[in-house]
Order: structure tokens, then sequence, then C-alpha cells
């Protein structure tokens, strides 16, 4: 084995390689052409002396060698960068990247916000910001950190609860006065919802009475959207009522754009999680970020501390 070719830089790209599952991907990720991410692939195996990749033009699979060095070779590259980050950050507070993944609309009304705060007590930190409802994998995509709403699958990642947060029906003003004021559950079938298509059964509610119980009543509508900020500007322009989350319209509720209808009946409020990738805790630098992000969490409108 030629030891002085197993580099740090060729480990970190067989490493990506394999948790990206592309090459072309990990040359768009590191900036770089596709040649210089198959040709670090193609080096690190020449010094080892091993084939760590089957390759075809479909895909890419490890072999048994290349499987051993790669849980091997992550081990290794999660120490060095812990060993560095330990260096550089002493005494000089927190430097280096996140890479951090936030549910979309609450990313744009609140969490930027947040990290700017962070990052003015911490001019060496570089974040990373990736803004989507969708379930990505933290790992296949070198996330460290993850913000989500709703109920999570069995994950190997590492939780912390953040609340519940709370959700009102609402609807503006203008539509109001427009359409008439709902007085029951009922009532809501011959009123246009503003509906999101990206989240499964938004076509009924489930609305808890103040006896208890739960009234299941179907919505309809002529809008679909897929992002909170369209909602929320549907919304404000009076094209229907919504179930929303208190955080997406406080501003709206205090200056009287919109209104809550219905207000004898609750939705269920919905978890709001913090996920780290396992390991990623002891860099100092994330470690702190989950701290600082799960303390400022607290002043978003409508959470709920479990």
């Amino acid at each position: 084995m030629d030891q002085s070719g197993v580099t740090l830089e060729r480990m970190r790209s067989f490493v990506r390689v394999v948790e990206r599952g592309s090459l072309s991907a990990v040359a768009r990720e590191h900036g770089v052409g596709q040649s210089t991410v198959t040709r670090h692939v193609a080096d690190l195996e020449r010094a080892l002396g091993v084939t760590l990749l089957n390759r075809t033009t479909r895909r890419l699979t490890l072999t048994d060698e290349g499987r051993r060095y790669h849980a091997e070779a992550r081990t290794i590259l999660r120490l060095v960068d812990e060993a560095t980050d330990g260096v550089r950050e002493a005494g000089r507070g927190l430097t280096g990247r996140v890479r951090i993944s936030c549910t979309a609309a609450l990313g744009v009304r609140y969490v930027c916000g947040l990290l700017f705060a962070i990052q003015d007590r911490h001019p060496g930190l570089v974040v990373d910001l990736s803004l989507s409802d969708a379930r990505i994998d933290l790992v296949q995509e070198a996330v460290d950190v993850a913000i989500r709403l709703g109920p999570l699958a069995d994950s190997t990642m590492q939780v912390r609860a953040l609340g519940r947060s709370r959700r009102l029906l609402v609807a503006s003003r203008d539509y109001l006065a427009a359409r008439g004021r709902p007085e029951r559950p009922d009532d809501l079938t011959r009123h246009a919802a503003i509906r999101m298509s990206n989240v499964a059964g938004s076509d009924g509610l489930a609305l808890r009475g103040p006896d208890g119980t739960t009234v299941a009543v179907p919505v309809g509508g002529g809008l679909l959207v897929d992002h909170g900020l369209a909602a929320r500007e549907a919304l404000a322009r009076g094209r229907g009522f919504a179930a929303t989350h208190v955080w997406l319209v406080d501003d709206l509720l205090q200056d009287g754009t919109v209104e809550p209808i219905l207000p004898d009946f609750a939705l269920e409020p919905v978890p709001l999680s913090l996920l780290v990738v396992p390991g990623r805790t002891r860099i100092r630098r994330v470690r702190m970020l989950v701290d600082a992000l799960a303390g400022a969490m607290a002043t978003v409108p409508g959470l709920e501390r479990e």
C-alpha cells in the first residue's frame, strides 16, 4: 500500500460518493469537474491496492473492501474535523461551516432572523441554510441540523423536541365581509379553503369542540399551494380561509388583515423538532448552534413548549 496516496481529500471524495451515490453530484457539491472526483477515487484505490467501488453506467456499488473502508474512513474524517475544530475554535468563538435544513416558510419568517443574530455574535460562523419542506436524507445531503414540522418517522437522527406549533382557522376581513362568517363547522363546506397540496389530508379538518369531541369536516376550494408563504399571501388577499400556524400569520392577526374564525373549535398542534446527524454534536460549532437555536425558537409565536 502506498500510504502517501491516502490523502484526506481523496478519502472525503470517496465517502461523499458513497453517501450521494453519484460522482456528478459530489462534483457539483465541491464545485469541481466530475473527472476530478473520479480521479480522487481511482487514486485512493490505487494507493490502497483494492477496488472500493464497482462502477457501471447505471449505478455505483461498494465492494466488501469498500464497505469496510467507508465505515473506517467516516470515523477518521469525523475525528479530524473534531480535532481541527477544537484547535481553531478555542477562545475565538464559533468558526467554520454548519449546514442547516429548515421547513421553508418557518425558515423565511423566523429562523433566518435567529441565525443572523447568532452570526452577529460569532462572525466566523458560516451558515449554509437550505429551505425545503421535503424530508431529505441528512447524511446523503451533508446536512448537520434540520428543523422539521410534523410527526417524525423512525430515524437514526438525534431528535430534540422544540415544542408544538399551535394552529388556527383564519380568514381575511375582506373575505368574511364578502362571504359571511362561518358559525358552525359545517358552514366551512360552503366556503373556499386554501389547501396545501403537499400535506396529506388537507381536504378535511378535524376540529375539537368545546365539549372535547372531534368533528371531521370536508373542505374544498379552487386553490391548492405547496408553500406556506403562498398560503399566507392567498389569505391576505381574501382568497379563502385556511388552517394555519400562528407564526405564519401573527403580524396579519395583529394588524387585523386576517381574523380567527370558529374560535371555540381547536386544531391539533403540530410537533416541531430539531434533528442532528449522530456524532455532529461532538463538533463544538454544531453543538453550540443547536443549543442556541433551541433556546431562540422559544420566541416563535404560537410555539407551545412540551
